[in-house]
């Protein structure tokens, strides 16, 4: 299915942002399914915490999967115990949650607690890639030094 965009010119003339137009087509096509429903919560300056409501699930219904950059929440309820239900009104149909995560965040904890999951994310930037202060030296006057040593040494030739 396409979505209502054409994104080709720029996959044309770019490289490296194929991620980015793949996830710019899913979410205008994307499903309207949404279940189950979720909270993302900013905990601190480089913490997140995404909180998905999986009522009638326990720890071994449900999969937690990171694979590169992004999250798949799976549930599967597997309790068929003989129970006739008069109405069953508490959603435990199977599910799948997808979550697109940006570079260097990683998952650092997963919680069940009163019918909530709690999903631990952080970022954590390389070293390397953080902005670092470059100190100005004074090296003016060894240019002016140096020049002054080559100006002599062409005189002298």
């Amino acid at each position: 299915m396409r979505s209502a965009f054409d994104f080709s010119p720029f996959r044309r003339s770019t490289i490296g942002f194929d991620r980015l137009f793949d996830m710019l087509e899913e979410s205008t096509v994307g499903s309207s399914d949404n279940y189950p429903p979720f909270d993302l919560v900013m905990v601190g300056d480089d913490e997140y915490r995404i909180d998905l409501a999986v009522a009638g699930f326990s720890r071994d219904d449900i999969e937690i999967t990171a694979q590169q950059n992004q999250l798949i929440v799976k549930g599967k309820r597997t309790d068929e115990d003989g129970t006739e239900y008069v109405h069953r009104g508490i959603a435990t149909r199977e599910f799948e949650r997808r979550f697109g995560l940006a570079d260097h965040i990683r998952v650092t904890d997963a919680d069940l607690h009163d019918g909530l999951l709690s999903i631990s994310l952080v970022r954590e930037i390389p070293e390397a890639m953080k902005p670092r202060q470059i100190e100005i030296g004074g090296g003016s006057t060894k240019r002016i030094e140096s020049s002054a040593k080559s100006k002599k040494q062409m005189e002298n030739a």
